[in-house]
């Protein structure tokens, strides 16, 4: 989807700080963070969002999941705690519409979150 500017993060046209990639995903700092440590974990394919997700993609989810804990370990929050969350739908907040998970830490979570 060429308008969608998570695939063209994942494909190399639209700058941002990658932390890590593969063939699969991509985890690149948040251009707006919430906290100290605000990591997206994005997968390349063009997924609209967690209601989209079928019995097929539970791949892709495995790797996205996998990969936030790796991102939570490479940005040292790991240790201290940290927070995955994932938007769906304009009403909860999601406003890029390509499946992603925001890895946040580096500060206390207070609860409830919204």
């Amino acid at each position: 989807m060429e308008s969608c500017v998570f695939c063209r993060v994942a494909d190399g046209t639209v700058p941002a700080r990658i932390l890590f990639e593969d063939d699969e995903i991509v985890a690149f700092h948040d251009i707006a963070p919430r906290a100290p440590v605000h990591v997206l974990v994005i997968p390349r394919r063009h997924i609209v969002s967690l209601a989209s997700v079928g019995v097929d993609d539970r791949g892709v989810l495995a790797t996205l999941f996998a990969a936030s804990a790796e991102a939570a370990r490479r940005t040292g929050i790991a240790e201290t705690g940290y927070r995955v969350v994932t938007n769906v739908g304009a009403g909860a907040g999601q406003s890029v519409f390509h499946l992603h998970l925001h890895v946040l830490g580096g500060r206390p979570m207070g609860w409830p979150p919204g």
